[in-house]
């Protein structure tokens, strides 16, 4: 493969080197478009900050009321953090990012401005995509609203919204307000979707109802969508149908103690999946490491993929379904395609996953930036 100005330029068995062009030989390795992590929380990680024991209770109030006390109490720096995270992801081969960031009463815009900051000093070796989003409420915490508006007239690229009716019990306010921010800014929109059965599937028909109204098909990602677990499969794939004719994406971080979106319903109904590691070892869980190959491994097993093809699919949903979901240009392994690459030492594409070995190398536009499974930039 020839690589000139950061993209795909020539492929093949036979190409001659060239004086003064540096080359790498891969030994074999099977070669990866870039990773996408496609739904994390860069703002919130502990990496680099010692164990810390966890303390939240098992509702999503309790581990929002813990994360705000312990921001606090252990200084969880937006940008201090969400650089160390970032730098995980780039040694693991995800170079692209996107991440919900905390907008709230308490945080004003502390948390946009320090993902921001990071995205700008990282700019060259990952790509940051930054969702706006309401963690502590939207309707129910006046002010918050405006917070949304100015983070949206600033370095937020998506509008995020949060269990319409578990959340803020005002399912048509907070979308409107969400779908309106979309509408004003010509963002697209990320919403939490955590309610499950038929609660979920009430909010996720008014998130199809207001993307069809309002010509917002192909730029809303419903993130978790528990309730297309729903042991009504009948109930769920119906759904699943109205969101293919929506175009509404799908991200899911395969979580093993709860109901997800089944794969195979979804890719046979033409609905673009992607996935995240959600939380990296931040107050709401210990787990995670920013790893989206031992992800697609982790999809894998949730869904019961065993056949190579399958398996494929969930690294499909780690890649290429990233990429479209945020919208990435150029992606893949095509002559043309940005450069961004990840080499695996793997006899195939399901192996790969399957093993999810240290990536031997991981370039951006061209350009070496981790080596055997570390980023060449060092974390503060």
């Amino acid at each position: 493969m020839l690589i000139e100005g950061g993209r795909i330029a020539q492929t093949g068995p036979d190409l001659p080197s060239r004086p003064g062009v540096p080359e790498e030989d891969c030994g074999g390795a099977i070669l990866l478009p870039g990773l996408v992590e496609a739904h994390t929380h860069l703002d919130k990680s502990l990496w680099g900050m010692g164990w810390r024991p966890h303390q939240a209770g098992p509702s999503l109030r309790d581990k929002i009321d813990t994360e705000r006390r312990l921001r606090q109490e252990w200084n969880i720096d937006p940008h201090r953090q969400s650089t160390r995270q970032a730098l995980l992801s780039l040694g693991h081969g995800s170079t692209a990012i996107r991440s919900h960031v905390d907008v709230d009463t308490e945080t004003g815009l502390a948390g946009i401005e320090g993902v921001a900051r990071t995205r700008s000093e990282l700019a060259g070796l990952v790509d940051i995509e930054i969702v706006a989003f309401p963690q502590s409420g939207l309707m129910t915490r006046p002010g918050t609203l405006e917070l949304l508006d100015a983070a949206l007239r600033g370095p937020a690229d998506v509008v995020g919204g949060l269990d319409p009716c578990g959340m803020d019990a005002d399912p048509k306010g907070q979308l409107d307000a969400v779908f309106a921010l979309a509408e004003k800014h010509g963002k697209p929109i990320d919403i939490h979707l955590h309610e499950p059965g038929e609660l979920g599937a009430f909010s996720m028909e008014m998130i199809i109802e207001r993307t069809c109204a309002l010509g917002m098909q192909g730029r809303v990602t419903v993130s978790h969508a528990f309730c297309l677990g729903m042991p009504d499969r009948d109930r769920a794939r119906a759904l699943v149908a109205q969101l293919a004719e929506a175009q509404i994406h799908i991200a899911t971080v395969a979580t093993p103690f709860r109901p997800v979106p089944l794969a195979e319903d979804l890719r046979a109904a033409g609905v673009t999946l992607c996935a995240g590691s959600d939380g990296i070892r931040d107050t709401w869980g210990p787990y995670g490491n920013a790893d989206m190959l031992e992800r697609a491994m982790l999809l894998g097993q949730r869904n019961n993929m065993r056949a190579d093809s399958d398996v494929e699919h969930a690294l499909w949903c780690c890649s290429w379904g990233g990429a479209k979901v945020m919208g990435l240009e150029d992606y893949g392994l095509e002559t043309g395609c940005q450069a961004d690459l990840v080499l695996v030492e793997a006899e195939t594409v399901a192996h790969a996953v399957v093993a999810h070995p240290p990536r031997k190398l991981v370039l951006k536009a061209g350009r070496i930036v981790a080596r055997e499974g570390r980023s060449l930039r060092e974390a503060p």
